[in-house]
């Protein structure tokens, strides 16, 4: 979907009400790629758990369960999944070592991915090593991934599992997942996606693109707090896979706290048998606050919002000769980050934090990443500081 083809909303009334440091101007807060802000309900929900954490006298475990479910439909929601394929995880790397412990991976197989590829996604997959399954980094082209050369390599027979950041942190190269996961599927091949770059500046349809588990820690497009996030595990598969961390409320039965001594080692047969328990229920809450912002703002009108303003910095960066374009120019190979490399990037990024914008500095190129809040004003502001 486009700018053209999705309604809008009001950007200025959402920064009024959830982002009002943004509305007084204290920021220009380009930098979603890293941590995205907690909007206004985030933080009051997180306070109000918070308040009643410091007197526990004041939650019911049913305030617990309640909160965690709805977090798990919030989250299915936003990628067309079912809330029992959704496992709440603290991070994206716990998702990782999930996907790489679990699948039934042996010596002699090889695992692929792109190089440059965020170390979250690398190292989980090197441990296996030990294992005598190998990691095979595919080396990208001029910087960015070389997606016909790991299409290549799938057809080897000792290629076992595809483990890819849908965005990449650096580049903001994206990948194409219906075509990588068509062919894994047509292969045999397990098909792991990295997707906390991805999911909020892009929509996702897991019944239409063929994903057997997906990881996204929500702390930066999902404007979550920190340990908070997800991991969707294909309904199909979850019967096939073990938790290599069992949690105590893993098994079934474990929400009646009146037998907990009665031992039944049966897993659970939805995604939680991967959750391991004590969840942080505060964090989990502002996840669930944020889920619903997006919600209701639609997360396709969200991603065609971040779409327009990634299309400015596209073009202003093409129209100079100071400058050089590290993100795809292509629409459908880019997401919410736009990098750029001038001649000189400490400079830019001095200039960058001398005008108030947040940014980061990533493999030799300024990295933008608006968000659904931000405005083109501010992206014009910033592309003036980074001009100089």
């Amino acid at each position: 979907m486009t700018a053209t083809t999705v309604e809008t909303y009001d950007v200025e009334a959402l920064r009024a009400a959830e982002f009002p440091w943004a509305a007084r101007g204290e920021s220009i807060y380009l930098n979603n790629a890293s941590t995205g802000p907690l909007p206004q309900r985030a933080v009051d929900a997180v306070s109000d758990w918070t308040r009643r954490r410091a007197e526990p006298f004041r939650l019911r475990d049913a305030d617990l369960f309640r909160t965690v479910a709805t977090a798990r439909e919030l989250a299915a929601r936003l990628i067309g999944a079912e809330a029992g394929e959704i496992a709440l995880m603290v991070n994206t790397s716990y998702g990782v070592n999930l996907a790489a412990r679990a699948l039934p991976l042996a010596a002699g197989d090889v695992v692929l991915t792109f190089d440059r590829e965020f170390p979250a996604n690398v190292y989980p997959w090197m441990a296996l090593g030990d294992r005598g399954v190998r990691l095979e980094l595919v080396p990208t082209v001029d910087g960015l991934p070389d997606e016909d050369a790991l299409v290549r390599a799938l057809d080897r027979r000792e290629v076992r599992a595809l483990a890819v950041s849908w965005v990449q942190f650096a580049s903001g190269y994206t990948a194409d997942l219906a075509r990588l996961g068509r062919l894994c599927r047509e292969r045999g091949v397990w098909f792991f996606v990295d997707a906390i770059q991805g999911v909020g500046p892009l929509t996702l349809d897991v019944r239409e693109v063929p994903i057997d588990l997906l990881a996204c820690g929500a702390q930066k497009w999902l404007l979550s707090p920190w340990g908070s996030g997800f991991c969707y595990v294909r309904r199909e598969l979850i019967a096939r896979l073990a938790p290599d961390a069992v949690g105590w409320m893993a098994v079934r039965g474990s929400d009646d706290f009146s037998r907990l001594v009665d031992y039944d080692f049966t897993l659970r047969d939805d995604a939680r048998r991967f959750e391991v328990a004590t969840l942080p229920y505060q964090d989990m809450a502002g996840f669930a606050a944020s889920l619903s912002l997006l919600h209701e703002l639609g997360p396709a009108r969200v991603a065609a919002h971040v779409r327009g303003l990634a299309d400015r910095i596209v073009e202003w960066a093409r129209a100079r000769d100071d400058v050089r374009l590290v993100t795809p120019a292509d629409p459908a190979r880019r997401a919410g980050i736009v990098s750029v490399a001038p001649r000189d990037p400490a400079a830019a990024a001095a200039r960058l934090r001398e005008a108030g914008v947040a940014h980061s500095v990533r493999e030799g190129a300024v990295r933008l990443s608006p968000h659904g809040y931000n405005t083109p004003d501010e992206v014009a502001r910033a592309l003036d500081a980074l001009a100089g």
